[in-house]
Protein backbone atom coordinates (compact mmCIF):
# COMPACT_ATOMS: atom_id res chain seq x y z
CA UNK A 1 0.00 0.00 0.00
CA UNK A 2 1.30 3.54 -0.33
CA UNK A 3 1.15 4.71 3.00
CA UNK A 4 2.63 1.93 4.54
CA UNK A 5 5.87 1.52 6.29
CA UNK A 6 8.51 -1.41 5.36
CA UNK A 7 10.71 -2.59 7.97
CA UNK A 8 14.24 -3.43 7.06
CA UNK A 9 17.43 -4.77 9.45
CA UNK A 10 19.73 -2.43 10.97
CA UNK A 11 22.68 -3.88 8.66
CA UNK A 12 20.92 -3.29 5.49
CA UNK A 13 19.19 -0.21 5.98
CA UNK A 14 22.86 1.21 6.86
CA UNK A 15 24.15 0.04 3.43
CA UNK A 16 21.55 1.37 1.46
CA UNK A 17 22.22 5.11 3.07
CA UNK A 18 25.68 4.67 2.97
CA UNK A 19 25.51 3.90 -1.05
CA UNK A 20 23.29 7.01 -1.33
CA UNK A 21 25.82 9.56 0.19
CA UNK A 22 28.26 7.87 -2.06
CA UNK A 23 26.14 8.16 -5.61
CA UNK A 24 26.30 12.21 -5.16
CA UNK A 25 30.21 11.90 -4.26
CA UNK A 26 29.98 12.34 -0.46
CA UNK A 27 33.48 12.37 1.12
CA UNK A 28 33.91 9.27 3.39
CA UNK A 29 34.13 10.86 6.54
CA UNK A 30 31.01 13.18 5.76
CA UNK A 31 29.15 10.25 4.80
CA UNK A 32 29.91 7.76 7.90
CA UNK A 33 28.91 10.65 10.43
CA UNK A 34 25.85 11.30 8.80
CA UNK A 35 24.61 7.60 8.56
CA UNK A 36 25.85 6.75 12.06
CA UNK A 37 23.42 9.99 13.19
CA UNK A 38 20.88 9.33 11.21
CA UNK A 39 20.60 5.35 11.95
CA UNK A 40 20.73 6.38 16.12
CA UNK A 41 17.52 8.54 15.52
CA UNK A 42 16.16 5.64 13.45
CA UNK A 43 16.95 3.20 15.85
CA UNK A 44 15.86 4.48 18.99
CA UNK A 45 12.36 5.75 17.40
CA UNK A 46 13.32 9.56 16.49
CA UNK A 47 12.43 8.96 13.05
CA UNK A 48 12.01 12.55 11.53
CA UNK A 49 15.80 12.65 12.12
CA UNK A 50 16.51 9.05 11.11
CA UNK A 51 17.13 7.89 7.32
CA UNK A 52 14.23 9.85 6.07
CA UNK A 53 16.49 12.64 5.74
CA UNK A 54 19.37 11.22 3.48
CA UNK A 55 17.27 12.06 0.47
CA UNK A 56 17.35 16.14 1.56
CA UNK A 57 21.15 15.50 2.43
CA UNK A 58 21.78 14.41 -0.87
CA UNK A 59 19.74 16.74 -3.19
CA UNK A 60 21.96 19.62 -0.87
CA UNK A 61 24.99 18.10 -1.84
CA UNK A 62 23.82 17.93 -5.03
CA UNK A 63 22.94 21.23 -5.20
CA UNK A 64 26.11 22.59 -3.67
CA UNK A 65 24.58 24.26 -0.48
CA UNK A 66 26.11 21.49 1.12
CA UNK A 67 29.79 20.46 0.85
CA UNK A 68 30.66 17.22 -0.48
CA UNK A 69 34.34 16.95 0.52
CA UNK A 70 34.83 19.14 4.12
CA UNK A 71 38.03 19.95 5.31
CA UNK A 72 37.50 20.44 9.40
CA UNK A 73 39.00 23.13 10.62
CA UNK A 74 40.22 23.72 14.66
CA UNK A 75 40.71 26.40 16.40
CA UNK A 76 41.55 25.94 20.19
CA UNK A 77 40.56 29.46 21.98
CA UNK A 78 42.09 28.31 25.75
CA UNK A 79 42.68 25.22 27.71
CA UNK A 80 39.05 24.39 27.70
CA UNK A 81 37.31 25.82 24.63
CA UNK A 82 37.68 25.83 21.08
CA UNK A 83 35.75 26.14 17.95
CA UNK A 84 35.50 24.01 14.87
CA UNK A 85 34.87 25.10 11.07
CA UNK A 86 32.51 22.60 9.54
CA UNK A 87 33.68 24.21 5.89
CA UNK A 88 29.91 24.23 4.87
CA UNK A 89 29.74 20.15 4.87
CA UNK A 90 26.94 18.04 6.73
CA UNK A 91 26.14 19.04 10.07
CA UNK A 92 27.28 15.47 11.39
CA UNK A 93 30.49 15.59 10.72
CA UNK A 94 31.25 18.70 12.15
CA UNK A 95 29.33 17.68 15.58
CA UNK A 96 30.64 14.75 15.80
CA UNK A 97 34.15 16.09 16.28
CA UNK A 98 33.69 18.56 18.23
CA UNK A 99 32.04 16.54 21.13
CA UNK A 100 35.30 14.35 20.29
CA UNK A 101 37.24 17.51 21.08
CA UNK A 102 35.23 18.52 23.74
CA UNK A 103 35.94 15.16 25.19
CA UNK A 104 39.83 15.28 24.61
CA UNK A 105 39.77 18.97 26.31
CA UNK A 106 37.53 17.73 29.38
CA UNK A 107 39.71 14.71 30.32
CA UNK A 108 42.81 17.21 31.22
CA UNK A 109 40.81 20.28 32.37
CA UNK A 110 37.51 18.47 34.00
CA UNK A 111 34.95 20.38 31.49
CA UNK A 112 35.22 22.14 28.00
CA UNK A 113 33.07 23.41 25.64
CA UNK A 114 33.32 23.59 21.79
CA UNK A 115 31.55 25.81 19.30
CA UNK A 116 30.82 24.85 15.16
CA UNK A 117 30.37 27.54 12.46
CA UNK A 118 30.00 27.23 9.24
CA UNK A 119 27.88 24.13 9.35
CA UNK A 120 24.52 22.74 8.89
CA UNK A 121 21.88 20.94 10.07
CA UNK A 122 22.88 18.11 12.57
CA UNK A 123 20.11 15.65 12.95
CA UNK A 124 19.32 14.53 16.60
CA UNK A 125 21.41 16.37 18.62
CA UNK A 126 20.87 13.49 20.96
CA UNK A 127 23.54 11.64 18.65
CA UNK A 128 26.20 13.82 19.96
CA UNK A 129 25.53 14.12 23.98
CA UNK A 130 25.33 9.88 23.27
CA UNK A 131 28.65 10.11 22.08
CA UNK A 132 30.14 12.38 24.66
CA UNK A 133 28.31 9.84 27.37
CA UNK A 134 29.81 6.72 25.62
CA UNK A 135 33.21 8.24 26.63
CA UNK A 136 32.28 8.36 30.32
CA UNK A 137 31.57 12.33 30.16
CA UNK A 138 28.41 14.28 30.51
CA UNK A 139 27.91 15.74 27.68
CA UNK A 140 25.66 18.38 26.21
CA UNK A 141 24.66 19.42 22.55
CA UNK A 142 22.27 21.65 21.08
CA UNK A 143 22.08 24.12 17.57
CA UNK A 144 19.22 26.60 16.80
CA UNK A 145 17.52 25.97 13.17
CA UNK A 146 15.07 28.14 11.03
CA UNK A 147 12.31 29.59 12.08
CA UNK A 148 9.39 27.55 12.42
CA UNK A 149 8.27 28.11 16.32
CA UNK A 150 6.46 31.08 17.35
CA UNK A 151 6.72 33.14 20.01
CA UNK A 152 4.65 32.86 22.90
CA UNK A 153 1.86 34.92 22.03
CA UNK A 154 3.15 35.15 18.22
CA UNK A 155 1.55 34.63 15.34
CA UNK A 156 4.63 34.26 12.70
CA UNK A 157 7.15 31.74 13.02
CA UNK A 158 10.64 33.48 14.93
CA UNK A 159 12.74 30.35 16.40
CA UNK A 160 13.78 26.94 15.32
CA UNK A 161 12.56 23.72 16.56
CA UNK A 162 16.17 24.27 18.73
CA UNK A 163 16.93 21.09 20.18
CA UNK A 164 18.70 20.76 24.09
CA UNK A 165 20.01 17.14 24.50
CA UNK A 166 21.86 15.74 27.73
CA UNK A 167 22.94 12.11 28.24
CA UNK A 168 25.37 10.97 31.59
CA UNK A 169 26.89 7.61 31.47
CA UNK A 170 25.55 5.19 33.95
CA UNK A 171 27.81 2.06 34.81
CA UNK A 172 27.04 -1.24 33.06
CA UNK A 173 23.96 0.10 31.35
CA UNK A 174 22.93 2.69 28.33
CA UNK A 175 23.48 6.08 29.62
CA UNK A 176 21.02 8.52 30.80
CA UNK A 177 20.13 10.09 27.68
CA UNK A 178 17.55 13.74 27.22
CA UNK A 179 17.06 14.69 23.63
CA UNK A 180 14.37 16.91 23.24
CA UNK A 181 12.83 19.75 20.94
CA UNK A 182 12.09 23.22 22.77
CA UNK A 183 8.92 22.91 19.93
CA UNK A 184 5.86 20.47 20.85
CA UNK A 185 7.21 18.68 18.10
CA UNK A 186 9.87 18.81 15.74
CA UNK A 187 8.79 20.40 11.54
CA UNK A 188 10.35 17.05 10.34
CA UNK A 189 7.81 15.18 12.19
CA UNK A 190 4.95 17.12 10.26
CA UNK A 191 7.20 15.87 7.40
CA UNK A 192 6.95 12.17 8.25
CA UNK A 193 3.33 12.46 8.73
CA UNK A 194 2.68 14.11 4.92
CA UNK A 195 4.40 11.36 4.29
CA UNK A 196 2.36 8.35 6.13
CA UNK A 197 -1.04 10.13 5.11
CA UNK A 198 -1.22 10.85 8.91
CA UNK A 199 -3.11 13.41 11.02
CA UNK A 200 -1.09 15.10 13.47
CA UNK A 201 -1.90 15.17 17.29
CA UNK A 202 -3.77 18.38 18.88
CA UNK A 203 -2.39 21.65 19.80
CA UNK A 204 1.15 20.41 17.80
CA UNK A 205 0.79 22.49 15.09
CA UNK A 206 -0.74 25.65 13.35
CA UNK A 207 -1.63 26.98 10.09
CA UNK A 208 0.59 30.15 8.37
CA UNK A 209 -2.04 32.21 10.08
CA UNK A 210 -0.72 30.87 13.49
CA UNK A 211 -3.94 29.13 14.03
CA UNK A 212 -3.96 25.42 15.52
CA UNK A 213 -4.30 22.21 13.01
CA UNK A 214 -3.80 18.83 12.95
CA UNK A 215 -3.82 18.74 8.78
CA UNK A 216 -0.04 17.80 8.31
CA UNK A 217 -0.49 19.40 4.74
CA UNK A 218 -1.88 22.76 6.43
CA UNK A 219 0.88 22.89 9.01
CA UNK A 220 3.50 25.78 8.42
CA UNK A 221 4.35 26.04 11.85
CA UNK A 222 5.08 23.64 14.97
CA UNK A 223 4.58 25.39 18.52
CA UNK A 224 6.59 26.03 21.42
CA UNK A 225 6.46 23.18 24.19
CA UNK A 226 4.20 23.57 27.00
CA UNK A 227 1.12 23.59 25.62
CA UNK A 228 -1.26 27.14 25.09
CA UNK A 229 -0.88 28.14 28.20
CA UNK A 230 3.14 27.51 29.05
CA UNK A 231 4.61 27.63 26.05
CA UNK A 232 6.34 30.95 27.11
CA UNK A 233 8.90 28.19 28.59
CA UNK A 234 9.29 26.18 25.42
CA UNK A 235 10.20 29.29 23.67
CA UNK A 236 12.43 30.65 26.21
CA UNK A 237 14.40 27.33 26.29
CA UNK A 238 14.88 28.11 22.38
CA UNK A 239 16.10 31.16 22.58
CA UNK A 240 18.91 29.44 25.29
CA UNK A 241 20.20 27.39 21.94
CA UNK A 242 20.12 30.50 19.77
CA UNK A 243 22.74 32.10 22.52
CA UNK A 244 25.02 29.20 22.18
CA UNK A 245 24.86 28.34 19.10
CA UNK A 246 24.83 31.61 16.93
CA UNK A 247 25.05 34.54 19.30
CA UNK A 248 27.71 32.65 20.87
CA UNK A 249 29.50 31.27 17.37
CA UNK A 250 28.85 34.47 15.47
CA UNK A 251 26.51 32.48 12.76
CA UNK A 252 22.96 32.80 11.35
CA UNK A 253 20.45 33.53 13.93
CA UNK A 254 16.93 31.39 13.25
CA UNK A 255 15.12 34.66 11.37
CA UNK A 256 17.62 35.01 9.07
CA UNK A 257 18.06 31.22 7.82
CA UNK A 258 17.53 29.79 4.75
CA UNK A 259 14.87 27.47 4.78
CA UNK A 260 16.17 24.05 5.59
CA UNK A 261 13.34 23.06 2.95
CA UNK A 262 10.48 24.75 0.22
CA UNK A 263 13.72 27.21 -0.73
CA UNK A 264 14.65 27.21 -4.26
CA UNK A 265 18.08 28.30 -3.12
CA UNK A 266 19.91 24.76 -2.39
CA UNK A 267 22.91 26.41 -3.30
CA UNK A 268 24.34 28.58 -0.57
CA UNK A 269 25.73 27.32 2.72
CA UNK A 270 23.56 28.62 5.53
CA UNK A 271 26.34 28.90 8.10
CA UNK A 272 24.57 27.29 10.52
CA UNK A 273 26.03 27.17 14.82
CA UNK A 274 25.99 24.15 16.89
CA UNK A 275 27.65 24.28 20.79
CA UNK A 276 28.56 20.97 22.57
CA UNK A 277 29.60 20.66 26.31
CA UNK A 278 32.08 17.99 28.38
CA UNK A 279 31.96 17.50 31.71
CA UNK A 280 34.52 14.89 33.10
CA UNK A 281 33.33 13.13 36.60
CA UNK A 282 36.92 12.41 37.54
CA UNK A 283 37.24 16.30 38.35
CA UNK A 284 34.42 16.33 40.68
CA UNK A 285 33.04 13.56 42.92
CA UNK A 286 35.37 10.80 41.23
CA UNK A 287 34.68 8.19 38.77
CA UNK A 288 33.79 5.46 42.08
CA UNK A 289 31.61 8.24 43.63
CA UNK A 290 29.70 9.66 40.04
CA UNK A 291 28.82 6.07 39.49
CA UNK A 292 27.63 4.97 42.24
CA UNK A 293 25.45 8.25 42.57
CA UNK A 294 23.84 7.90 38.88
CA UNK A 295 23.22 3.65 39.87
CA UNK A 296 21.43 5.15 43.04
CA UNK A 297 19.58 7.87 41.41
CA UNK A 298 18.36 5.52 38.22
CA UNK A 299 17.42 2.69 41.17
CA UNK A 300 15.23 4.92 42.81
CA UNK A 301 14.04 6.83 39.94
CA UNK A 302 12.64 3.61 37.78
CA UNK A 303 11.62 2.33 41.27
CA UNK A 304 9.55 5.26 42.23
CA UNK A 305 5.94 4.02 42.85
CA UNK A 306 3.93 5.26 39.56
CA UNK A 307 0.20 5.18 38.80
CA UNK A 308 -2.03 2.35 38.31
CA UNK A 309 -1.71 1.22 34.26
CA UNK A 310 1.74 3.80 34.34
CA UNK A 311 5.40 2.89 34.08
CA UNK A 312 7.99 5.14 35.56
CA UNK A 313 10.78 5.21 32.89
CA UNK A 314 14.87 6.92 33.20
CA UNK A 315 15.13 9.12 30.19
CA UNK A 316 16.14 7.06 27.13
CA UNK A 317 14.72 3.84 28.89
CA UNK A 318 11.86 4.35 25.78
CA UNK A 319 14.43 4.80 23.51
CA UNK A 320 16.75 2.17 24.47
CA UNK A 321 13.79 -0.35 24.66
CA UNK A 322 12.96 0.78 21.41
CA UNK A 323 15.87 0.11 19.60
CA UNK A 324 16.17 -3.77 21.13
CA UNK A 325 12.56 -4.01 19.54
CA UNK A 326 14.05 -2.84 16.34
CA UNK A 327 16.99 -4.69 16.43
CA UNK A 328 14.45 -7.79 15.84
CA UNK A 329 11.44 -6.43 14.20
CA UNK A 330 13.79 -3.89 12.00
CA UNK A 331 13.34 -0.52 11.31
CA UNK A 332 10.63 1.05 9.90
CA UNK A 333 10.84 3.11 6.62
CA UNK A 334 8.05 5.45 5.07
CA UNK A 335 7.42 5.10 1.32
CA UNK A 336 9.13 8.24 -0.14
CA UNK A 337 12.35 7.19 1.78
CA UNK A 338 12.08 3.22 0.76
CA UNK A 339 11.81 4.34 -3.34
CA UNK A 340 14.66 7.05 -3.17
CA UNK A 341 17.19 4.79 -1.25
CA UNK A 342 15.89 1.86 -4.15
CA UNK A 343 15.03 -0.80 -1.20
Amino acid sequence: MANETIHVAEDVLEQYVIAAFRRVGTSEPSLQAATRAMMHASRVGVDNHGVRLTHHYCQMLKGGRLNKKPQLTIEQKGPSSATVDGDDGLGHYAAYRAMELACDLARETGMAGVGVRRSSHLGAAGAYALAGAEQGFMSFATTNTDSMVPLFGGATAFHGTNPLAFAAPLAGQKPWLLDMATSSIPMNRVLLYRSLGKELPGGVAADRSGVPTTNAHEAEMVLPLGGADYSYKGAALAGVATLLSAILMGTTLDPDFIPMVGAKDISTPRNMGHFVFAINPDHFAGRAGFDAGMTHYIDSLRNAPAREGQEVMAPGDREWREAERRKVEGIPVDPDTADFLKI
